[in-house]
């Protein structure tokens, strides 16, 4: 009875496993594909980008001007949502005198193709290529990742040279994340995507922003503090006591300051 047991117990974990392994990136993927366009998001200055990859997918990306002597954000949103959700900030960037330019993945928002880590990053590379073509240089792009964008925007900084970048609650890689919930699988074998940003962030030349709040309960805090603390000079860690982790642009959180100081600074 025993043997027969543990026999059972093996065959459900083996099963447990191969059923993770399956359904990794629609558990890391959270895809929205409603297309929006940004007039119908209340985005009049706001335009409709393609960035078509040689394979033949089309990303949609939205993409607003910067006025004179500010900066582009190139902004890589989170794993939830899209474009349409994103909104908000989009305004409030613009607000500001901030342009960006927020690309979507595939599959999300109107884009074709599948998302993975490497096509991501690819397409982010692409995207950056766009800004070029549309006239900006180097020096006025920032790059932006917004958690699961942290891992894109760090892998685009390596591969293209821009005047900045910014993390907005980056974890250390998916793994670290995958393993706090699901603690019963060798999650750090099976993971495909893995946006590991702690082995390469001592390699990224720009200056670096890092904002986590410390009420964040999706990514800890401490994965934040982490990476800062492998990161080069110049660099700044700002912890916002207040937010959490999707809320770190509500009036009075510091976030939006803290992106104010930033941006001034890194043309120093």
């Amino acid at each position: 009875m025993v043997v027969k047991l543990l026999i059972g117990a093996v065959a459900l974990y083996g099963l447990i496993l191969v059923l993770g392994m399956s359904v990794q990136r629609r558990l890391l993927y959270r895809i929205d594909p409603v297309h929006v366009t940004p007039l119908q998001a209340g985005l009049p200055d706001v335009q409709e980008l393609r960035i078509e990859a040689p394979d033949g997918v089309s990303v949609v990306a939205w993409f607003g001007r910067a006025k004179a002597g500010q900066p582009t954000l190139l902004y890589f949103h989170g794993n939830g949502g899209s474009l349409g959700t994103r909104t908000p900030r989009i305004a409030r960037f613009m607000a500001e005198g901030w342009g960006v330019l927020m690309m979507t993945y595939r599959g999300y928002g109107g884009s074709t193709g599948s998302p993975t880590e490497r096509n991501n990053v690819e397409d982010g590379v692409r995207a950056f290529d766009r800004l070029l073509e549309l006239g900006l240089k180097a020096d006025d792009i920032v790059l932006y990742g917004e958690s699961l964008g942290s891992g894109v925007a760090s892998a685009v900084a390596i591969r293209r040279r821009a005047s900045g970048l910014v993390l907005d609650a980056p974890f250390t890689s998916i793994p670290d994340i995958a393993a706090r919930a699901f603690w019963y699988l060798p999650i750090h074998l099976i993971m495909r995507d893995r946006y590991e940003t702690w082995r390469i962030i001592d390699k990224i030349e720009m200056p670096l922003l890092i904002l986590h709040g410390t009420k964040d309960a999706t990514v800890p805090v401490e994965m934040g503090r982490e990476l800062a603390r492998r990161a080069h000079e110049p660099k700044t860690f700002a912890e916002l006591p207040r937010a959490g982790h999707s809320d770190i642009y509500v009036e009075g959180y510091g976030g939006l300051a803290a992106m104010q100081a930033f941006l001034v600074a890194r043309q120093r």
